[in-house]
């Protein structure tokens, strides 16, 4: 990681979660001429080494198509590493998994764990019944999840027949019936609304505080990462680039926030604004950027201060920007 970790635990052998230089190599065969096929080998993980202790909540992101959802699988058992030594709770996954399916829950983006034409209660009584799960322990577990997800007017609806966002919350209920000690995220506030992400954010960091459970989180939103966790690590191209804080990551990409204003009126480029810079005007709306490690109250303060204000949000920087600029810093070393 040439040095952007901060300590967080990072192949000490004391994790809850263990990596040791694990790799996926995938063999994929591609047309090379009128009969003819060749074999190339697709490196998904190349190497990863780190541990999460038990009750954290990690972060766990990159651009699309970096081995995060590999990495997953290979923590869930439902692929085996091509190399290294990888463990969950002391479990291999790939050689234990029925063991560890008992203690671990996962909810894998748009992909969902339910029973498509039943109502939502049905499902999770077919979950109660998979994992075993006392009838005292089902239904308070049960109420908590309607209760804190809103869950409630949508139990007798078929899955089917729900949103995405509302999947989405009947997915995460049924990965947190059986009491998991560690829980795996894909996207979890994917086609949610503000309210609804709130909600999610606020149950996650509920089960956390109360049951100790251990969460990777993957996902494009970085304020999901704010809200919930201490640490993100960045993966691409099956790599480990940064582990550690998320300013930290900020820092090290030299990444930026966007504040976009709308004013009254159409006016020259605002100026005057302690730690930002306008990057583009477009009429009355303008585009101010300041440092990601930065608060935006100072920034929102002064253009409400000196500016005929009608409007304005923050918009975080990509992922896939941070990434970049990580990238660009290792090949200049």
């Amino acid at each position: 990681m040439d040095g952007f970790g901060d300590g967080f635990g990072h192949g000490s052998g004391d994790g809850f979660i263990e990596l040791d230089g694990v790799e996926k190599v995938f063999e994929v065969r591609r047309k090379a001429g009128f009969l003819r096929r060749e074999k190339r080998e697709v490196r998904a993980v190349d190497g990863l080494t780190f541990s999460v202790r038990r009750g954290e909540m990690v972060g766990y992101i990159g651009p699309n198509g970096a081995g995060k959802s590999t990495t997953i699988k290979m923590l869930t058992g439902i692929l085996v590493p091509s190399g290294g030594r990888l463990r969950v709770a002391g479990i291999d996954p790939s050689r234990e998994r029925t063991k560890l399916a008992r203690r671990i829950g996962v909810v894998f983006g748009q992909r969902t764990t339910l029973w498509w034409d039943l109502p939502l209660r049905d499902s999770y009584a077919l979950v109660r019944r998979m994992y075993r799960i006392p009838d005292d322990r089902y239904r308070a577990n049960l109420d908590r999840c309607v209760e804190l997800l809103d869950l409630g007017a949508l139990l007798e609806v078929p899955v089917r027949q729900l949103s995405l966002g509302q999947r989405m919350r009947g997915d995460i209920a049924a990965a947190l019936l059986h009491d998991p000690e560690v829980l795996y995220l894909d996207e979890p506030t994917i086609g949610l609304d503000v309210v609804s992400k709130a909600r999610v954010r606020g149950f996650l960091r509920e089960i956390n505080a109360e049951r100790g459970t251990t969460v990777l989180l993957t996902t494009h939103d970085l304020t999901d990462i704010e809200q919930l966790c201490r640490r993100v690590m960045v993966i691409d191209h099956g790599r480990l680039m940064y582990d550690g804080g998320l300013d930290g990551l900020h820092a090290v990409g030299e990444s930026e926030r966007t504040l976009v204003v709308d004013l009254e009126r159409e006016l020259p480029p605002i100026t005057g604004v302690p730690g930002a810079r306008t990057v583009r005007v477009e009429g009355p709306r303008q585009w101010l950027a300041f440092p990601a490690t930065e608060s935006a109250a100072p920034v929102v303060a002064a253009v409400a201060d000196g500016y005929p204000l009608v409007d304005l949000s923050v918009r975080e920087p990509a992922i896939e920007e941070v990434v970049a600029k990580l990238y660009a810093d290792r090949s200049a070393l």
